[in-house]
């Protein structure tokens, strides 16, 4: 491993944990995406995770909270610039939705349900990101 990737991988695995803490699952390879997709039944959370500060400070806090209130039946996530291939692949499902990160997918019935992009967190506040996945969540869940 090279002097950057050592690096990066200390800065992201705080970041990482923070989502695997609260129970979400890594999808770090395509094969992962795929072999998870492709059959999944039920609600689910997919966070396009990412080292900015929008991902730390308002999107990580708001998607935890949100699933105190209304969990969906699977969380997971991609981390976007660390996990190019499981990202890319991932964003291969929803082609018509340009790339954002961080963002946050609301998966049902086999497709993205709901999509939250970077534009829908950057200028907003943690709870008024929090409220309207609570929102999103239980129209999708309650289907």
């Amino acid at each position: 491993m090279n002097a950057y990737d050592e690096y990066m991988r200390g800065i992201v695995t705080p970041m990482r944990e923070e989502l695997t803490t609260a129970g979400f699952t890594e999808l770090t390879t395509a094969d992962e995406v795929n072999d998870t997709l492709k059959d999944l039944e039920g609600s689910a959370i997919i966070m396009i995770n990412s080292v900015c500060g929008c991902a730390a400070g308002l999107a990580r806090p708001a998607v935890r909270e949100a699933i105190e209130e209304v969990k969906p039946d699977h969380l997971f996530t991609v981390f976007a610039g660390q996990d190019k291939e499981a990202t890319e692949t991932f964003r291969s499902y929803f082609p018509e939705i340009p790339p954002s990160s961080p963002s946050i997918a609301i998966w049902n019935e086999g497709k993205v349900a709901y999509f939250i992009p970077r534009e829908q967190i950057e200028n907003f506040q943690k709870d008024q990101i929090k409220d309207h996945l609570v929102d999103v969540l239980t129209k999708v869940v309650a289907q």
